[in-house]
């Protein structure tokens, strides 16, 4: 027995030597996060995601975006490279491998599927399935991560790349790292040109334009922030602050060009993160962690329903998470909300009549 507890104290020595001499992968900057609001008036908990309608229940996994076609057929990206067709019927199709992650997706005007992968850059899929690579770098640099997209009335698609250094794999690693890898593109189809439009950002993420197409909303992950990057106007070509200070991690977003944007929160605000950030050397040394030992995502439903002056008007909940969680984007056709999440192995639907 005393060998065996022997053998115990010297491999945990071991791990904490190795732990702390050990180079982290990351090089973290201290940040001062905003004190976390609470949950009250038009974000006060209900229950409301928990009565949500399931779709593909256990025949998808991590179906982070959703995108709805002139058919009404629903498409789904998800973890193994495939984007899934889920007929009205309810039968669930493998439709196309991108041989990637395929994330934020969205139809342009001639009924072609534009995809975010996060390893293979911007691509456009025919009805027929045949993918068509767009773009996969700006400036000569190659996109890290590409997200989230949205296009607008004149074909111009409006994209993000995550992070330039850490890709899908590691987005763990640039939330604590702290570091603006992050970047807000366009890609204009008419001459096939890519161009950044903002820079330094903290986790560029989900894209939406406005309904008269004035500005486009970007989310800004680890800021807790949405930011409005105008697109007309006296203040064309600059961007803001259009939301700051949310209770949660804010993923995708979506307009329903009503005045409508629906704004997903993968998870609320962990306190835990919010402690460590203003402590460099705490978080380089998280980055060391096995992945069981990394912040986690709480296992919480959230989606925000804000009008186009950055007011929050209403809020979606499942307290539990047991019904959609990780709720990673949320987009609206026909009366109804689809509801993406980044590990959930089922898509949600929520009738605006509730």
């Amino acid at each position: 027995m005393k060998k065996v507890l022997l053998t115990i104290f010297l491999i945990l020595v071991v791990a904490i030597i190795t732990l702390f001499i050990y180079p982290s992968p990351i090089d973290s900057v201290a940040w001062i996060p905003p004190t976390a609001t609470q949950l009250s008036g038009p974000t006060a908990v209900n229950s409301l995601l928990a009565t949500a309608e399931l779709l593909a229940r256990g025949e998808v996994y991590g179906p982070e975006d959703v995108a709805v076609d002139q058919q009404g057929r629903l498409y789904a990206g998800t973890q193994d490279g495939f984007i899934k067709r889920i007929l009205s019927d309810g039968t669930v199709e493998s439709w196309v491998n991108t041989g990637g992650r395929p994330l934020g997706l969205h139809f342009d005007h001639n009924a072609n599927l534009i995809v975010c992968d996060a390893y293979k850059g911007l691509l456009s899929i025919i009805p027929a399935g045949e993918i068509t690579v767009l773009t996969t770098s700006v400036n000569g640099v190659p996109f890290g991560f590409t997200d989230d997209v949205d296009i607008a009335s004149d074909g111009k698609i409006y994209f993000t790349d995550a992070s330039s250094k850490w890709n899908q794999g590691n987005y763990i690693l640039d939330l604590l790292e702290t570091r603006p890898y992050g970047q807000f593109l366009v890609y204009d189809p008419t001459d096939k040109t890519t161009t950044t439009l903002i820079d330094k950002m903290y986790f560029s993420n989900g894209v939406a334009v406005s309904q008269h197409e004035d500005f486009v909303l970007i989310n800004e992950t680890w800021r807790y922030r949405v930011i409005r990057y105008w697109l007309k106007g006296q203040k064309a070509g600059s961007h803001d602050i259009f939301i700051d200070n949310l209770p949660g991690f804010p993923d995708g977003i979506s307009a329903n060009r009503n005045g409508r944007f629906w704004l997903a929160i993968v998870t609320l605000r962990l306190p835990d993160v919010d402690r460590m950030h203003p402590r460099p050397w705490l978080k380089n040394l998280s980055a060391k962690l096995p992945d069981w030992l990394k912040p986690r995502p709480i296992d919480y439903g959230f989606i925000l329903g804000l009008d186009e002056d950055g007011n929050i008007i209403t809020s979606l909940h499942d307290p539990t998470g047991a019904n959609l969680r990780e709720i990673t984007s949320v987009e609206e056709h026909d009366g109804y909300l689809y509801i993406g999440s980044l590990s959930n192995d089922r898509i949600g639907r929520f009738s605006l009549n509730e």
